[in-house]
């Protein structure tokens, strides 16, 4: 890990603030929207190393960020699994399940994912000495939840699921570990400084199903990544979790950094977590910009005071975010306020 970029040294715990944006390379910046609109697609440029590297830095080269997050999807392990990805208006939608046929992460997924790994390489000879790469993964609930029910449900199919036959769900989400962990490593390997796990339906579980299926897992991935990449730092993403589903997360799965949703008490965080914190701006201040955005920048400057933190976003920015109200934030953070 290179000592010289700054969210590398924040992720060392040293006392400084680091700042990038979840979704950072999106649909709210123009050279985006034209980006896109020449590749055809987004999950054209998803897979495609080139189109890809250009999408990540495109927010490093508009605003500085202190870190690049390559630009890809939670959804490409699923189609490496065998299970296409659609693009539709309503969101994402794959392919149904056949329970009837073993689901295998084996070198054919990972040859599928090579397109993630040549981006990372890409980006990392593009990318100046002062700038992390961020590489990341959805976890293992969060892509059952979509495979369950082949789009977004809010994890209702996967819950019926994991209910009426714990062992054949048990047995998705082993793959999902298995790939998951393969995933996020080969990043690491290709160039990326550190990885985020995106959890992004862990919230409203009942507390059983949390530690099963999103604290047990997480363990083992985290374990794995750590154990095959010495000095690997992982973000952990538990979106929607309770408090006590936080606190277990950060006690149990062996995780870095936590990453806050906007719901969590900032100063709840600092006082009961002992990680380093990531987050957690409501996109929606960031969209109003004004008073809101400084007063909710101010809250978590305050609460963070004297500490190493990584400014960030509750969750992803909406497209409808002004490029003002970007340079404003990342203002904030660099003057301390």
């Amino acid at each position: 890990m290179k000592e010289d970029v700054k969210l590398n040294a924040v992720l060392n715990e040293k006392p400084e603030y680091a700042v990038w944006i979840m979704r950072q390379a999106g649909r709210y910046l123009p050279e985006y929207r034209a980006l896109r609109e020449k590749a055809g697609s987004f999950w054209k440029i998803c897979f495609d190393p080139k189109l890809a590297a250009e999408a990540t830095l495109q927010p490093i080269k508009r605003f500085g960020f202190d870190a690049a997050i390559i630009f890809s999807d939670i959804l490409t392990i699923p189609d490496a699994l065998g299970f296409p990805v659609i693009f539709e208006k309503t969101g994402p939608q794959l392919e149904a399940l056949d329970l009837s046929k073993p689901i295998v992460f084996d070198q054919k997924a990972l040859d599928r994912l090579l397109p993630v790994y040549e981006a990372i390489n890409l980006v990392r000879t593009k990318l100046d000495a002062k700038t992390a790469l961020l590489g990341f993964a959805g976890a293992p609930w969060t892509l059952a939840c979509y495979m369950a029910a082949g789009k977004n449900d809010e994890g209702k199919a996967a819950k019926f699921w994991a209910y009426r036959n714990a062992e054949g769900f048990s047995r998705l989400i082993d793959t999902l570990v298995e790939g998951i962990a393969e995933h996020l490593i080969a990043q690491l390997k290709a160039g990326a400084d550190a990885v985020q796990l995106f959890d992004s339906m862990a919230g409203g579980m009942a507390e059983p199903l949390f530690v099963q299926y999103v604290v047990r897992p997480t363990k083992k991935i985290v374990a794995r990544v750590h154990a095959t990449v010495p000095g690997a730092k992982v973000i952990g993403f538990p979106r929607g979790a309770t408090l006590r589903g936080y606190g277990m997360y950060a006690e149990q799965t062996g995780i870095d950094v936590m990453s806050l949703d906007t719901a969590v008490p900032i100063t709840w965080a600092t006082a009961n977590l002992s990680c380093l914190l990531q987050g957690n701006l409501d996109p929606l201040a960031l969209v109003a910009g004004g008073e809101a955005l400084e007063v909710g920048m101010t809250r978590i400057l305050d609460a963070v005071h004297g500490r190493p933190h990584i400014f960030n976003l509750g969750h992803g920015i909406l497209p409808e975010t002004p490029i003002e109200n970007v340079e404003k934030f990342v203002s904030l953070v660099r003057s301390g306020g």
